[in-house]
């Protein structure tokens, strides 16, 4: 007898993370897509506005649909947000009604503190949602989240995340961190203002100061952790589609050595099927690169120790183990089935 399939509604799929979330699920093995929202491209083929879907014959007949029209339809067991921060508070009532779980991939419910969430997140403050979101990182949550609503972290604030937990977990470093982080074009949504021929060929800063990933991280590592960094954190703009690359640089504390390094790095992710720690790196090309991640679920984290300085490297796919994927694996865990179901663990290259 086949296994019994979810229903599940993706709310704002026309965007690169909705579309990622399409086509992982269209190939996942205890999935029906249900209900695919999109305002603008309503009655539109899914393959005309994800043209990289058109050939799945799964996607044949699918079209988007006004998110209202969800109430038309019989109730999801999951609705993944992939709405624009700052729109799904007002669209909750409706999306609690209809479905049993709500994962959000958006910013608006990350942050705890409503002073950080008024300066980071303006849009969101001034329209409260009375549904409390659970954040849930896979990898580094004691638990499944009993909550129905689930808020997913951020690309390059999980990405840093995989880098400083170890080392805060295990009382390594001091609290001064520096962190420079370098993303992909498809960070900026689909909707990204920054002009393909200024992007090309070039490397440039994205956001010296006051990323809204930053009290993010400082909150998930004081949760996780239980202690949080003193933070700064810079980003910069790649010429590359996606993928995120984090270097992250500490100082250790006295009497803390490379080996204590890598004994917290191993412990804090044994038995993680989507995190992976590289063993040992001594060539460049041992240590995480885009390459090696692009096009999977996977992060690669990597340490550096010389004397009481570690740098600390982790790679990624933004829209997939920073967003779409991330948001699945929860998908599976929540609902329990095999936590690696319909997501994918090797790069796609060159």
């Amino acid at each position: 007898m086949a296994e019994q399939k979810i229903r599940v509604a993706v709310a704002g799929a026309s965007g690169y993370t909705g579309g990622e979330v399409i086509r992982l699920l269209l190939d996942h093995p205890r999935v029906e897509l249900a209900f695919l929202s999109a305002e603008r491209s309503a009655g539109t083929p899914v393959g005309a506005v994800h043209p990289w879907l058109r050939n799945h014959p799964g996607a044949a007949g699918l079209k988007f649909r006004p998110l209202a029209e969800l109430e038309q339809v019989d109730a999801v067991d999951v609705a993944f947000g992939c709405l624009p921060t700052g729109t799904l508070p007002a669209r909750m009532p409706l999306l609690a009604e209809r479905a049993k779980r709500v994962l959000n991939l958006a910013g608006d419910f990350r942050l705890k503190d409503a002073q950080e969430l008024a300066e980071y997140y303006p849009k969101t403050a001034a329209n409260p949602s009375a549904d409390e979101f659970a954040y849930y990182i896979p990898e580094l949550s004691p638990s499944v989240p009993e909550s129905r609503f689930i808020s997913l972290p951020g690309c390059m604030a999980v990405a840093t995340i995989y880098a400083l937990y170890p080392l805060f977990a295990h009382g390594l470093v001091d609290p001064a961190v520096v962190v420079d982080a370098k993303t992909g074009s498809t960070g900026g949504g689909r909707g990204g203002s920054e002009q393909p021929a200024e992007r090309s060929g070039n490397f440039r800063v994205h956001k010296l100061h006051g990323h809204r990933h930053t009290p993010e991280i400082r909150q998930a590592l004081a949760e996780y952790a239980g202690a949080a960094p003193d933070l700064r954190f810079s980003t910069h703009s790649l010429d590359v589609p996606r993928g995120i690359m984090v270097t992250a640089y500490s100082t250790l504390r006295e009497g803390v050595g490379s080996l204590d390094v890598k004994r917290a790095f191993a412990k804090s992710y044994v038995g993680k099927p989507f995190v992976r720690v590289r063993p040992a790196p001594k060539a460049p090309q041992d240590f995480p690169m885009l390459k090696a991640v692009v096009g999977s679920n996977v992060a690669e984290v990597a340490i550096a120790v010389k004397g009481d300085q570690c740098v600390s490297v982790a790679a990624l796919d933004n829209l997939i183990k920073g967003a779409a994927g991330q948001a699945i694996q929860a998908m599976n865990l929540v609902s329990g089935f095999e936590e690696s179901a319909g997501l994918p663990r090797t790069a796609v290259s060159p």
